[in-house]
């Protein structure tokens, strides 16, 4: 059983629902970044996503854009995302899967980036823009179940096309909550569930949903519906809301431990 699997049995035996939370590695630098993921690791986040920086990072809204920004001007790429997993791993089990948009990825090399990515202790990856059509090329050499590639399906994605992304996915599926970008404000979960129950009719595996999401409220009304809830412009937010403040990872802790509470 993978490290994603048996945090999602943990869970549903205590009630709760997963807290995942995305923040993009090296920002504001690499070592203020590892002490936020581990505030994070330490106040109650069940799933962690690190973001690689990216300079065209077409999905996200501008609060992710210019912690990009930040994190390149720091040099962080793929090899620094994974020198923070394999520092994460030292002291945490909490799962950990790389964000990344597919150029950064072939740049390193596919085949680099799975046995490096196993070697620090990533739990699996998440590419933005790879379509599952396209996604042999990248896969093909995994070997079955020990690196989990986790699927985008959007709130525009017909039903055949849910069951044959979930036939190529596994971790968990992230469910888009709206159309647009990350960061994007109005959330509306009135028809929330009906969504949520469709992408459980394609597959069997935990819905996780993102984008919209930023107050305990937001967590609490998702968490109702959904196996998991996806934070990740509001940490990038709040890091940018205090770059200078040298409490900022205490605060980050703070903010994660109320989304938890939201969770059970």
């Amino acid at each position: 059983m993978t490290r994603i699997e048996e945090t999602f049995k943990r869970l549903k035996d205590k009630g709760e629902k997963a807290l995942v939370g995305f923040v993009t590695a090296g920002d504001p630098d690499m070592e203020a970044s590892l002490a936020i993921v581990s505030a994070m690791c330490e106040n109650g986040v069940d799933i962690l996503e690190l973001g690689v920086p990216f300079s065209d990072p077409t999905a996200d809204g501008p609060v992710i854009q210019r912690s990009s920004a930040r994190a390149l001007k720091k040099s962080m790429h793929i090899d620094g995302v994974l020198e923070i997993t394999r520092r994460i791993r030292q002291s945490y089990r909490v799962p950990v899967i790389v964000f990344s948009y597919y150029n950064p990825i072939i740049a390193y090399g596919g085949d680099r980036f799975y046995n490096d990515g196993r070697s620090a202790g990533a739990d699996g990856v998440l590419v933005v823009d790879l379509p599952p059509e396209e996604s042999n090329e990248l896969t093909e050499k995994w070997s079955k179940g020990d690196f989990c590639l986790i699927r985008l399906i959007a709130p525009t994605t017909p039903e055949d096309r849910m069951r044959m992304i979930a036939q190529n996915a596994s971790g968990f599926l992230y469910m888009v909550s709206m159309t647009g970008v990350t960061g994007s404000g109005g959330l509306d979960t009135t028809e929330l569930g009906d969504y949520v129950e469709r992408v459980r009719q394609a597959s069997d595996m935990p819905v996780c949903v993102g984008f919209g999401i930023s107050t305990p409220s937001d967590v609490a009304a998702v968490s109702a519906v959904a196996d998991g809830v996806v934070i990740g412009s509001a940490f990038e937010r709040t890091i940018e809301e205090n770059l200078e403040n040298p409490d900022l990872a205490a605060i980050i802790g703070k903010q994660t431990a109320a989304y938890k509470e939201a969770t059970r």
